[in-house]
């Protein structure tokens, strides 16, 4: 660790963590932990050392004045303690970005501050980039490795098979040490991922809700999705074809048996973004 500060006592703790990066289509994934960190009044405790993981030509430093002094701020994992969360456990909340390297190590490091703190199950949050309608729910399924976790939290198993990032490494390595884990994924619409998402964000918070039964506040969020909405509206409006492409996404949605519930379907959307991204990487 590059920064360990005394973790309060914590009760039976759930960790969540998203990654920026690879994982974060829209931001709507760390955008959550964000969310969470600002509700909760979590606490920062910890972060690991990025001079074992990171790439600083990928993920520079910056400069910062503080205290009258310039300070280098280096790219990093963080985790934070939630103890005031209104349900009976608490949170530990990992905001990072995605390594560069040694990522069997990452999460090994990861997976062992966990049990150190007591930990009894890992939620990572993704979002990723698919041939969705903004005008609609947002998709969010939720999937795990282990027969008992999908019992427990009524979730799917985890078919995906094909390129993957930080969080589908994590999900398995957690499986492989016996630690409880799921995920939960957003499906960003492609043609308006290029900015934050607060609707997939939203929708992300409301699936945590559900799997973790504890409400949460959304402040600004319900708002800042129909913004952002209304936003997206306003460029399919401005140019034809990406209008009657959103007209053809809403009718294949609405046609869709329980689209929204169809981790079948998301499975397959993220399998595509995945191929693709791999084809569009030289030496992949």
């Amino acid at each position: 660790m590059l920064e360990f500060e005394d973790a309060p006592e914590l009760v039976n703790p759930v960790l969540i963590a998203a990654f920026e990066g690879w994982n974060d289509a829209g931001e709507a994934a760390t955008a959550v932990v964000r969310h969470l960190a600002d509700v909760w009044d979590a606490e920062f405790f910890a972060a690991i050392d990025p001079e074992d993981y990171y790439d600083f030509q990928v993920n520079r430093p910056r400069l910062l004045q503080t205290e009258g002094r310039r300070a280098v701020v280096w790219p990093t994992t963080r985790l934070l303690a939630a103890t005031e969360t209104g349900f009976d456990r608490d949170v530990v909340l990992v905001l990072g970005i995605e390594p560069s390297v040694r990522w069997k190590s990452f999460c090994t490091e990861l997976i062992e501050l966990a049990s150190q703190l007591g930990v009894t199950t890992i939620l990572t949050i993704g979002a990723l980039l698919a041939d969705v309608p903004h005008t609609r729910p947002i998709p969010v399924t939720a999937t795990a490795e282990q027969e008992g976790v999908m019992t427990r939290y009524d979730v799917e198993a985890s078919r995906y098979e094909g390129p993957t990032g930080i969080v589908g490494v994590l999900s398995s390595a957690c499986a492989d040490a016996g630690v409880p884990a799921l995920s939960a994924w957003a499906a960003v619409p492609h043609y308006a991922g290029g900015s934050p998402s607060p609707k997939a964000t939203l929708g992300l918070i409301r699936r945590v809700e559900s799997l973790l039964g504890v409400t949460v506040p959304h402040g600004d969020l319900e708002e800042d999705a129909r913004a952002w909405e209304r936003g997206v509206d306003e460029l399919a409006q401005s140019d034809d074809e990406i209008a009657e492409y959103v007209r053809s996404l809403e009718e294949a949605k609405d046609t869709a048996e329980l689209p929204e519930a169809s981790g079948d379907a998301i499975a397959r959307e993220f399998e595509r973004y995945l191929r693709g991204r791999g084809e569009d990487q030289p030496g992949r």
